[in-house]
């Protein structure tokens, strides 16, 4: 039985990642500090160490004998990140070289880490994997500078690694009370709670969102495939293009809402257009968009409405306030 090792294990992407290795038959511990994550989202059969990535220590031992590290777990919050720098940076890179270091001092097989499109900046869309990333966030310097330092710790020590870029993840199981991030998630709770969805600048930013079955299963292959060693991979829909404001919309149309916007100021480095080709996932990886965004939003909307709406948790220290410090944050509007 292969053994796998997953961060983030109680979170949306990890819980999910450990749901499908689990079905098909694999051994699956992992970690989670459950400051994002809730124990109620780790699958039956898998073992959660309630600890932080930055506690080496903590876990190095969960580390002997596995087959696939998967270090899902970061501060993912782009937005976020350039007014809480010090806490994205701590909890992405610094967490990546804790999870690294244990990973080859253990003598893992191989280390699959999720970064982010946020990688990629401001370059012209559709973006591709042999782009020199230029990051425009301190989130985005955050996940490149854990890519390279994954890279750079397997090539002197042995062993192998993947870099995987996912885009824009819906689902369920996606935290939906978080503020700071996870658009599609604020905006369904919002509704549901009766109020207008919030939309910085002017709605027309650009994106393509992944629902969540369609990523995991390339994730899967990651840790599997010989042709996903040493390679960076994006990992999302290069089709169907939607407007944050179009977006809105459509979430609308499902929850039959009367939708009247509220327009709020631009967040300061939100890169306008940002979506990635898949050529190259489905070229090495089989992939290929299963589920159309509406119908993975009628899933992800279905699931918050079984939850039950929640008020908005500001439980995050904004460490620089300016004049350019969103008023929805430092006024807990959303």
């Amino acid at each position: 039985m292969p053994n796998a090792f997953v961060t983030g294990v109680a979170g949306f992407l990890g819980s999910h990642v450990a749901e499908l290795l689990r079905n098909d038959g694999w051994r699956v511990q992992g970690i989670d500090n459950l400051q994002g994550g809730r124990p109620e989202n780790v699958p039956d059969g898998v073992e959660l160490r309630v600890t932080d990535c930055l506690e080496r220590g903590s876990y190095v031992d969960m580390l002997s004998g596995t087959d696939v590290v998967y270090h899902c777990a970061s501060a993912a919050y782009d937005g976020l990140s350039v007014f809480s720098p010090a806490f994205v940076y701590k909890n992405t890179v610094q967490a990546t070289v804790e999870v690294a270091t244990a990973a080859v001092a253990q003598g893992v097989g191989r280390f699959v880490h999720c970064s982010s499109m946020a990688r990629y900046g401001a370059l012209t869309s559709p973006f591709t994997e042999d782009m020199q990333p230029v990051p425009e966030s301190p989130y985005g310097l955050a996940k490149y500078s854990s890519e390279l330092i994954v890279e750079k710790l397997f090539t002197i020590h042995g062993g192998e690694y993947s870099i995987a870029i996912p885009h824009n993840i819906i689902g369920p199981r996606q935290r939906f009370d978080d503020p700071y991030r996870n658009v599609a998630a604020i905006m369904i709770n919002r509704m549901l709670l009766g109020k207008q969805p919030i939309i910085y600048g002017d709605g027309s930013q650009t994106r393509c969102f992944s629902f969540i079955g369609d990523v995991i299963f390339c994730l899967e292959r990651m840790g599997t495939s010989a042709a996903a060693v040493g390679e960076a991979i994006n990992i999302g829909p290069d089709e169907g293009e939607e407007t944050i404001l179009s977006l809105a919309e459509t979430i609308a149309d499902i929850l039959g809402f009367n939708i009247d916007p509220i327009f709020v100021p631009d967040r300061p480095l939100e890169v306008p257009i940002a979506t990635c080709s898949a050529d190259k996932a489905r070229r090495l990886l089989g992939y290929e968009t299963k589920t159309p965004l509406r119908q993975g939003l009628v899933n992800m909307a279905t699931w918050i409405e079984r939850q039950g709406p929640a008020q908005f948790v500001y439980g995050l220290d904004i460490e620089i306030s300016r004049d350019n410090t969103p008023t929805t944050w430092i006024d807990k509007l959303i």
